[in-house]
């Protein structure tokens, strides 16, 4: 009876008031037993001739609220590496270009799908339709997240590794025309001014068929659009909330987005099938690896027993996560300042509070 009085009183003359710490962690206060109350055999730390006192010590417990750190410049890093890569394989696509040997001397490779399946030449423009609804839709829900700078350097980092993959991949094997119906642009030979003007109308056209940019041959292996059908859809089904009903459809309608254009590249012969495989492979891997190492705190520590340490890239992706301590949590913000704070939903919450 006497210990439950005294865990029950209110007012203490040793009581400790509870001050955040500074950093990323805040303190708490416990109780503790000292040897006084040992010694006396009174229970729960109280002290004989004391009881309406209790002892506490202060630790440091993760503060939820300062978790992660927006870090802005690192995206910017990210960023400016995704757009050389792009830059870069649009620079490899023109230097292929010219090794690309004639369709007439050198036909298109055996592929077993396009044996069973004639060509349908309005499905490559359904694919870059696809493509293109699918960034547009990644990009409005990316700018909705609350970490999107966290996000932001996720999704660039591995963007402008997968190109950069492929400058590699085009440069070492070229490949021929999958197709006798391409119509390849004439070949420049030396003439360094038109080369440049061809990678600009390159990358002003976002490298797609339907703005006319894309007049050049020999960027097949691997598949740059089985790449973006792939890594749009992969991060709006990472970062999207899985409570609603409307959001399964979300998704859904997302999946089939990227399905359904991964399909037509082939339906259209513009890519062997080996392309889109390789596409979809390192795509995939790459984006998994990533994030299961973000995810698990254990697999950011460099040593024989981590075998994703040994990757080349690990050294740049502790840089990008070192104070990313834990998953991301899918949550959203309006990302303007119109319309104000005091008029979004959870502001209405704290409004009420603080009237009573």
């Amino acid at each position: 009876m006497e210990v439950t009085e005294a865990l029950n009183l209110e007012d203490s003359t040793s009581e400790q008031k509870v001050m955040p710490s500074s950093g990323h962690a805040r303190s708490t206060l416990l109780p503790v037993v000292n040897e006084t109350s040992k010694s006396n055999n009174v229970p729960n730390g109280i002290r004989k001739g004391q009881r309406n006192a209790r002892e506490f010590i202060q630790i440091s417990v993760p503060d939820t609220n300062r978790k992660f750190l927006t870090e802005w410049w690192k995206t910017g890093i990210a960023f400016t590496y995704a757009l050389f890569n792009l830059i870069m394989t649009s620079v490899m696509i023109t230097v292929v270009h010219e090794r690309v040997p004639p369709k007439e001397k050198n036909p298109p490779l055996p592929d077993t799908f396009f044996d069973y399946v004639n060509r349908v030449e309005w499905a490559f423009k359904i694919s870059e339709v696809n493509g293109m609804i699918l960034v547009g839709l990644w990009t409005i829900q990316w700018l909705l997240l609350r970490y999107r700078s966290i996000v932001g350097r996720r999704f660039f980092f591995i963007m402008g590794t997968l190109y950069l993959y492929r400058c590699i991949t085009m440069y070492i094997t070229t490949l021929p025309v999958p197709g006798m119906h391409f119509r390849c642009a004439p070949k420049l030979f030396g003439d360094s001014q038109a080369k440049l003007q061809r990678i600009l109308k390159l990358i002003s056209g976002g490298g797609l068929s339907i703005t006319g940019s894309h007049i050049m041959c020999g960027d097949f292996l691997y598949s740059g659009h089985t790449v973006m059908l792939t890594i749009t859809y992969l991060f709006i089904k990472e970062y999207s909330p899985r409570r609603s009903w409307w959001y399964s459809w979300y998704l859904w309608i997302c999946w089939l987005l990227s399905a359904v254009g991964i399909m037509c590249i082939l339906i259209a012969h513009e890519h062997y099938s080996v392309d889109v495989l390789v596409a979809y492979y390192i795509t995939t891997r790459l984006f998994w690896w990533y994030h299961t190492m973000a995810n698990i705190p254990t697999l950011k520590t460099p040593s024989q027993s981590n075998q994703f340490s040994h990757v080349w890239w690990f050294q740049v992706f502790l840089f990008l996560e070192k104070n990313v301590h834990t998953s991301v949590p899918c949550s959203y913000v309006w990302p303007l300042s119109w319309p104000p704070g005091c008029l979004r939903l959870p502001c209405w919450r704290y409004s009420r509070v603080q009237k009573l």
